[in-house]
Parts: structure tokens; C-alpha cells; sequence
């Protein structure tokens, strides 16, 4: 068959999942907390590290919600669980215009935001995405996954522009408005799982594209008791930890951390922005290099970029050149990162329980993004400056990435090695 055959049938699923993921609850709050970070520490006297801490609560609460989205997913189905979440996560973005000053109405609108939103993480465009593809499966995640790139680079100068055209708290609703108007219609038109009988052509026609050997697609996979039962998924839930710590705490501040470095409040903006088209450059190369290189050594060599940019920012006096290139390094490092999750669970646990599996690895995933940003704004809130945290992440980038070298074959093609068919549904 053609390689990428696949496309012709699944691409509607492909394009309702990059823009669900773009305008979800993973870029669209993280993303734009930077750039409303401003706003609150003049209007309400806050220091960075309260508003950043916010993203603390942000991770529990989604830590919570991750797994039983998950389940949820797997019970009642993709469609059902995105478009409920599409619009309820677009209502609590927009409620942040309600914060009068109180700290604690502003976590809990936090708290909420990540309950309402969980349908809209990468769990659950991801599971349709890994049951319509097989041999381009790492591509396809790479597409679909390639919003959140798009959304990193376009909601800060969206937002940013809007909270000077209307002020902030206006800036908030048309923010949230975005899901709702975008992503929620073509979801509702094109986002349906292989198992949906509106689907069952292309489904059917899909179907006939597999060969005997080809590697299984979603007939087989672990529960979650043997996913717990077996090393790597621990390994996985270690190295996640601090990896996406790393990651996903300079992001937020990136404004912060460049303003320190001297630059303007417009430079530092757009030098931020770049963080979004790294991280679309990083998905597709990610996503292409995925289905010809082995997940782990890929990620190994993606993911130790970004101890370069962690160096870069600890410069004095850096010039823009410098900047942008520790901004792009450590998006592109940032753009594998949920490709990365989805191919491994998929290829090392299968698909039958992939929501739940995938629900509580990322669960630990959240835990390093949510504290990260908090503690990197903690650091310069009492130390005046981010180089420490920095320096930590660096050396965190290099360990992690090589002990990802130790996860070994994929589950599925080691049982395709030695019985010549796919693997069957694993039974507990």
C-alpha cells in the first residue's frame, strides 16, 4: 500500500485534533499566563511567583482529572468526552475576567479550568488518532499535535495585542472565546473514532489497507494492572517528572526571564513567540522522525537540545541572536513531548486501554509542567534571578534523555518478531 494511504481516510480526525489541542486546555492557559502576568502584578500588587503558582494548583487538579478522562474516554468514547469538555473549558477561560484581586478566587478558577478542560488534553484527539493510523502513526500524532506550536506562537501576540486594544480582563474573553468558536464546530463535524458508525466506510476502507505484516493496530494491549506490573511504565512515570519540569517551567516565564536579561517589554514578547514555531517545527520533525528512527534514541537526541538553551540563559548581557536560538532549542525539545508520550504508550502498552494508561502517565507528566513554572518564578522572586533553576535543568535534560536509551523493543513488535501475527488483547 502507500505509506501514506492512511491520510486519505483519516484526515478529518487529524484536523479536528490539531485544532481541539491548539485551542485546549495544554497550550491556550500556559502559553498566555506569561503575558497576563504583567496586567496582574500592576493592577493587583501580586509578585510573578503568585501568579505562577497558580499553574500548581493548575497540575494537581489536572493530575486528578487526567486518569479518570482517560477511563472516561475509553468507557464512553473520544467524541463524546471532547465536545463536552470543548465548551465547558471555553466558559472558564473566559471567567478569569471575573478576578476582583482575591488570590484564592483566581487558583480556584484555575482548579476549575483544568476539571472542565481535561477532555481537551492530548488523551483523548490522541487515542482516535493512534486507532486511525498504523504505519504513520508517529506523523499523524506529529499533525495533529502540531496546534499547540501554533497556538504557543499566535495566542501570546493575540492576547497581548487584545490587552492593549481592551485591557485585560476583555483580553481574557476573546481568549476563551477561541475554543468555542473554532475548535468545538469542526469537532463536531469531523472529529469521529474509527468504532463510530457514521465512520464505518472509511473505517472499513482503512481496514483493508493492513497487511499480515504490518505492526497490529488497535486489536490487542495491556490493562492498567499490567501496565503497572511492568518497568517501563514506571521508568516512563520517573523520567517524566523532571523532564517536563525542565521543559515546562521557563516557558511561562520567558517574558520575565527575558525582561531580566535587558530586553523591552515588545522584544521580549516576540522573542517568546518563537517558542511557538519551535514548537511546530519540533512536532512534525518529531512526528516524521518517529515512524523511521526508534522513539527512545529520537527522543534522547531531541530532548538534550534544550541544555544548550538553559545555558544560553544563563548569559549576561545576551544578544537577541542568543535568545532566539535558546527559545527555539528548547521548543523544538518541547514539541516532542506529547508525540513522544502517545507513540510509546501505543507502541509499548497498545491501544484497548491507551486512555487510561496514557490518562496517569501523564498525570506524572503534569506534575513537573505544573510545579516547574512556580518554582522557576519563586527562584527570581527570592534570588533576583533564574540562573540556578536553570543550571539544575541543564544537567536534569542530559540525565533524562539518556536513561530513555532503556526502555528497549516495542511490546508489539517484539511479539510480531516472535509469533509472526499481531498480539492479541492482553488479559489480566
Amino acid at each position: 500500500m502507500s505509506s501514506y494511504a492512511e491520510f486519505k481516510y483519516g484526515w478529518p480526525v487529524v484536523l479536528a485534533s490539531a485544532l481541539g489541542i491548539a485551542l485546549g486546555m495544554s497550550p491556550l492557559p500556559f502559553y498566555t499566563i506569561g503575558v497576563f502576568a504583567g496586567p496582574f502584578v500592576q493592577e493587583f500588587g501580586w509578585d510573578i511567583s503568585q501568579v505562577m503558582s497558580a499553574l500548581a494548583v493548575f497540575t494537581l487538579v489536572a493530575m486528578g482529572s487526567s486518569p479518570l478522562i482517560g477511563y472516561l474516554t475509553d468507557r464512553l468514547g473520544v467524541r463524546r468526552v471532547v465536545l463536552t469538555s470543548i465548551l465547558l473549558f471555553s466558559l472558564a477561560m473566559m471567567a478569569f475576567a471575573l478576578n476582583n484581586g482575591s488570590l484564592l478566587r483566581y487558583y480556584v478558577i484555575w482548579g476549575v479550568l483544568a476539571f472542565a478542560g481535561a477532555g481537551t488534553l492530548p488523551i483523548t484527539f490522541t487515542r482516535a488518532v493512534s486507532n486511525w493510523f498504523n504505519e504513520k502513526r508517529g506523523l499523524a500524532l506529529g499533525v495533529a499535535l502540531i496546534g499547540t506550536g501554533i497556538s504557543g506562537a499566535l495566542t501570546k501576540v493575540y492576547a497581548g495585542w487584545l490587552i492593549g486594544e481592551v485591557g485585560w480582563r476583555l483580553a481574557y474573553v476573546g481568549v476563551g472565546a477561541l475554543p468555542l468558536l473554532i475548535a468545538f464546530p469542526v469537532a463536531w463535524v469531523a472529529f469521529r473514532d474509527i468504532d463510530d458508525p457514521k465512520a464505518a466506510d472509511r473505517a472499513a476502507a482503512v481496514a483493508r489497507l493492513e497487511t499480515h505484516h504490518s505492526r497490529p493496530r488497535g486489536v490487542y494491549g495491556l490493562t492498567v494492572a499490567q501496565a503497572f506490573r511492568d518497568w517501563r511504565f514506571w521508568l516512563m512515570a520517573i523520567i517524566f517528572v523532571p523532564l517536563s519540569f525542565a521543559i515546562g517551567g521557563p516557558i511561562p516565564n520567558l517574558e520575565t526571564l527575558l525582561g531580566a536579561k535587558g530586553f523591552d517589554v515588545p522584544t521580549a514578547v516576540l522573542l517568546a513567540s518563537f517558542i511557538g514555531y519551535s514548537v511546530l517545527a519540533g512536532r512534525l520533525l518529531g512526528g516524521f522522525l518517529l515512524d523511521h528512527i526508534w522513539a527512545p534514541l529520537l527522543a534522547c537526541v531531541m530532548l538534550m537540545l534544550p541544555a544548550a538553551s538553559m545555558f544560553l540563559f544563563q548569559l549576561q548581557d545576551p544578544t537577541i541572536a542568543q535568545m532566539t536560538i535558546a527559545v527555539v532549542l528548547l521548543g523544538v525539545a518541547a514539541g516532542i513531548e506529547y508525540d513522544l508520550i502517545a507513540y510509546l504508550v501505543s507502541r509499548y502498552f497498545g491501544i484497548r486501554n491507551y486512555g487510561a494508561i496514557y490518562g496517569i502517565l501523564y498525570a506524572f507528566f503534569a506534575l513537573g509542567a505544573g510545579f516547574g513554572p512556580a518554582v522557576y518564578g519563586w527562584f527570581y522572586s527570592n534570588r533576583g534571578s533564574y540562573d540556578t533553576i536553570l543550571d539544575y535543568s541543564m544537567y536534569t535534560f542530559i540525565i533524562c534523555s539518556l536513561a530513555l536509551l532503556l526502555l528497549g523493543k516495542y511490546r508489539d513488535e517484539e511479539l510480531l518478531e516472535k509469533t509472526g501475527d499481531p498480539p492479541p488483547a492482553a488479559e489480566d
